[in-house]
């Protein structure tokens, strides 16, 4: 296998170092993602107006794949303010003040029920599910909002995403890329995985009490926002009104969570995964939203139902805004290039990012040590689109070349590809990739990207020196 590299891809190299470079100096990326684009549809196209033009279509497009999170979090976020005005939220979340008594148990527990559901349901409807009920509890104990939203994304967009043992969307792409049977890449993810999630999530705890004795953590909130954590604060006129009685509060607290474990049960049942899974837990929480509101607001409770819904989705857009710009510039890694401006990269191109982990793997001596290696750097390169999944096709077709050259494990090399690609862009170091988990904790999603990226490199590292034992 060989590819060509161009100017495009060496800009879009330069543009992701430079782009990486301010966001770890906490500085803003838009104007330098846009930069990139411009740039990028100017070489692309050599035509200004196209370039122009490019950038604006390249919003558009950004947009079109994150409008599906954009309206599950702002519905989430509607419901759950007039849950929280209502004090429905309190009363259904009280039974779990009893095992939930400290940060510590709050960080696991939340963690641990965050990764088995994702493992049923992949993590955007899990976030929704678990975050509306848990992350009132955990900051009552003591958690905060940015240690919440770490232990739910580490968990399932990381160890349940990247293991995927029940769904086997992941697997299955890897080991037809390496000609390998699934069960046999799913048993050699397993210490992989293990090894990833035990060594991310523990130094993700250390770090988090570390700094809040050290008086140094940073909360990360939203400006302006503050997800189901601080809706509460945000009163407005004629909400003394939202009155329920104790007893429709008790009925609504017990039958709001039952619908959506049947929701959860319907998931199972008829095996709804992804966008299908995540649409019910949408349309339940907007019918949730519209029957409190009317109980609770009577005569006024067609215009609120309208004001709540504006409420989530001015907070919904006000998260999402600063992210539009940057995930613009990372899809144009993939398919989105294409579409933009034309079959412009050479013929043979698999897109700019899986370009680039094939160049670096056809550039590296070939034996075992150096082929996991490779293996996790072309995870970590195909995972900076922001999908995750785009990706580790390639990821089991390099590794299917190593082993094939150094008689080692394919299993094992097209694991840990997967392992990488998944933890790196399925939505643990990539913004706009983990803004479910941002989003209904109110933090800024770029924060939540930081505090988690000393975690996942060091565990990627540990993950990564196994693999070269089991090869």
């Amino acid at each position: 296998m060989s590819v060509e590299l161009t100017a495009l891809h060496y800009v879009y190299l330069a543009f992701i170092v430079l782009i990486m470079g301010f966001l770890l100096k906490r500085r803003d990326t838009t104007m330098v993602c846009v930069a990139g684009i411009f740039l990028l549809g100017l070489i692309a196209t050599e035509a200004l107006g196209s370039s122009v033009s490019g950038v604006f279509n390249s919003f558009i497009y950004a947009t079109k794949e994150l409008l599906g999170t954009i309206m599950i979090i702002s519905i989430i976020v509607a419901m759950s303010r007039i849950l929280i005005i209502t004090g429905i939220n309190e009363t259904m979340v009280a039974p779990l003040t009893r095992y939930i008594r400290t940060p510590a148990v709050a960080y696991w527990g939340i963690g641990l029920i965050m990764m088995v559901t994702s493992f049923f349901f992949w993590p955007s409807p899990a976030v929704a599910l678990i975050g509306a009920v848990l992350l009132p509890v955990a900051l009552r104990v003591g958690l905060p909002a940015l240690g919440a939203a770490v232990a739910m994304n580490l968990f399932g967009h990381g160890i349940a995403l990247s293991g995927d043992y029940i769904i086997q969307g992941a697997p299955k792409l890897t080991a037809d890329a390496a000609g390998l049977p699934v069960s046999e890449v799913m048993t050699a993810s397993v210490p992989l995985v293990l090894i990833m999630g035990a060594v991310t999530t523990g130094v993700a705890f250390w770090m988090m009490r570390r700094d809040i004795r050290n008086g140094t953590f940073r909360e990360g909130l939203v400006a302006g926002g503050g997800g189901t954590a601080a809706l509460a604060s945000s009163s407005r006129g004629g909400e003394e009104q939202a009155v329920l009685s104790p007893a429709a509060r008790k009925t609504l607290a017990v039958i709001i969570p039952l619908l959506f474990l049947v929701d959860v049960i319907a998931m199972f049942w008829l095996k709804l995964q992804g966008g299908d899974a995540t649409a019910l837990v949408g349309g339940t929480a907007v019918l949730i939203l519209v029957v409190v509101t009317l109980m609770a607001h009577r005569n006024q409770g067609l215009e609120k139902v309208t004001s709540y819904m504006i409420d989530g989705f001015t907070f919904g857009f006000k998260v999402f805004g600063p992210v539009i710009p940057i995930a613009a510039f990372f899809y144009l890694g993939d398919a989105a290039f294409v579409e933009l401006f034309g079959q412009t990269l050479p013929q043979a191109s698999h897109g700019i990012v899986n370009d680039l982990g094939l160049a670096l793997a056809n550039s590296v001596p070939l034996n075992g040590a150096v082929g996991a290696v490779t293996a996790t750097a072309t995870g970590v390169i195909t995972g900076l689109d922001g999908s995750g999944f785009s990706g580790i096709s390639l990821a089991g077709s390099i590794a299917q070349l190593f082993a094939a050259a150094t008689h080692s494990s394919a299993a094992v090399l097209t694991a840990l590809g997967q392992v990488a690609a998944i933890w790196v862009g399925g939505g643990t170091l990539i913004p706009w990739a983990l803004i479910p988990a941002a989003a209904i904790c109110g933090v800024s999603p770029f924060e939540l990207a930081r505090r988690n990226l000393k975690p996942v490199l060091i565990g990627l590292g540990m993950t990564t020196i196994v693999a070269i034992f089991l090869v």
